[in-house]
């Protein structure tokens, strides 16, 4: 019998091979046969960049009637030729807004809605209408390149850096809606848990907003009913299948009074808007509430990551605790204290309506006391300046004498003495471990100028 010559699977393979690259250089020049390098792996096409303020549109609900009284609040933070958006009032504007200020965002009169409200019975108060109606007609003005619509009130003050950085971590091709509570637990049972409190900013993902507006009037006809325009947006966005990511640095102060202890507590997040501004106490003592926003604003155009963030440490010879809350106040209490103690806001403020019953809050508080060991010595933020290319100066001043004995159970170490605090803290952003910073007390013990530098904490280190 005459032998089968064997082909080895080497040569099998050394064949294929060959085959393989004459096959390629045979068509590599025929894009109808290959449109792409058959080694290449496909990868999913990037964003075309991270998100910027351009990304952002702002739809401001105000009036000719409260626009005089209001327009500091806006103006201190809108970036004219630079933020994009619209302030829509009721009516033209009256003769005393004229000529209208370049500093203000433009505006646009809101659409007459009035038939149409008619036609489905609408029984709510129809500014709650012409309220949410406002996102069609946003969306209606701007589309070009948007990633997110902010929907506010003619007293938000919002911290447009903060915003960018926070919805960057979104993936604006979602349907997203984020908003927060009422600070009011009240108001959140009588409305809805799940609903954001609008003044403190409604924010909607560009799929959204395109959803809303194209459905909206159809909520009318189904809500005829709902006298909250909050709520009547929540209820459609409901309907589509959605639902609220509440955000804390959203804040919508349903407070009255002094809201310092709120602000100087402030929890780990950005801080992203501040409403009712012209409602509650001056932040600043020694200025009007518009003159407060200004001057807030001075330390959130230097560094909007930083603004409001607790950070606490200690001068544990003179048994001293600082809290400082950044670009607005430092406290000093004569006793160490925790930072699980001194997060919680001291309850400066009081409820937006005494008709209710406890609890009044959505957040625990500490309560004021004549306790000298409780109680802090206060500072507000009075200026700062870039002192070289790596650190920022704050100076924060006592106001007023805290009026209390020194604390006894901590050795007797009066704060009296200090009339001024010095914060130095690094021009970058700060560390997005999950941590807050922590900083040293540079210098205390027997001077009228309290010195702190800011750093990042060690790995085990307690704030205790």
């Amino acid at each position: 019998m005459k032998a089968t010559p064997i082909i080895s699977c080497k040569t099998l393979a050394l064949s294929a091979s060959i085959l393989l690259v004459f096959v390629v250089l045979l068509f590599s020049n025929q894009p109808n046969y290959f449109q792409t390098n058959i080694f290449q792996v496909t990868k999913r096409k990037p964003y075309e960049s991270t998100t910027n303020i351009s990304h952002l549109v702002f739809g401001l609900l105000g009036s000719t009637k409260t626009w005089h009284s209001r327009k500091p609040y806006i103006e201190s933070w809108w970036r004219p030729n630079v933020t994009r958006g619209f302030l829509y009032l009721e009516t033209d504007p009256t003769n005393d807004l004229l000529p209208w200020s370049h500093a203000s965002p433009p505006f646009r009169i809101s659409d007459d809605i009035s038939k149409l409200l008619n036609e489905i019975k609408y029984v709510a108060p129809p500014l709650m209408a012409r309220m949410v109606h406002g996102v069609i007609e946003v969306f209606r003005e701007e589309r070009e390149r948007v990633r997110w619509y902010i929907m506010g009130d003619d007293d938000s003050m919002f911290f447009v850096d903060n915003l960018v950085d926070v919805l960057s971590t979104y993936d604006h091709t979602k349907y997203i809606y984020i908003g927060c509570h009422s600070e009011c637990y009240m108001s959140n049972q009588i409305f809805s848990h799940d609903m954001g409190f609008g003044g403190a900013g409604l924010i909607m993902s560009y799929p959204l907003a395109k959803m809303v507006q194209k459905n909206i009037e159809d909520c009318f006809r189904r809500y005829p009913y709902v006298n909250s325009a909050d709520l009547l947006l929540m209820t459609c966005v409901n309907d589509f299948g959605v639902s609220m990511t509440a955000h804390q640095g959203l804040h919508q102060i349903d407070l009255l009074g002094d809201v310092s202890g709120l602000l100087s507590s402030h929890p780990k997040v950005p801080l992203l808007s501040l409403h009712h501004i012209g409602r509650v106490d001056p932040l600043f003592r020694t200025m009007d509430c518009s003159e407060s926003a200004k001057h807030l604003m001075k330390a959130a155009n230097v560094d909007q990551s930083r603004l409001l963030q607790q950070t606490i440490c200690y001068n544990r010879k003179l048994s001293w605790s600082f809290s400082l809350s950044w670009g607005f106040s430092v406290h000093i209490y004569e006793k160490i204290i925790p930072r699980s103690i001194l997060k919680i806001p001291l309850e400066t403020f009081k409820p937006w309506s005494w008709r209710f019953k406890p609890p009044f809050y959505i957040f625990n508080t500490r309560p004021l006391s004549n306790d000298p060991c409780a109680m802090p010595h206060v500072f507000s933020f009075d200026s700062i300046k870039k002192i070289n290319d790596h650190e920022v100066l704050t100076n924060y001043v006592r106001m007023a004498p805290r009026g209390l004995p020194s604390c006894g159970l901590a050795g007797n170490h009066s704060a009296d003495m200090v009339s001024r605090i010095e914060v130095l803290s690094p021009v970058t952003k700060p560390n997005q471990n999950g941590k807050t910073e922590c900083c040293d007390v540079v210098t205390a013990d027997g001077m009228e100028v309290a010195k702190i530098k800011l750093r990042d904490c060690t790995e085990d280190e307690l704030i205790a």
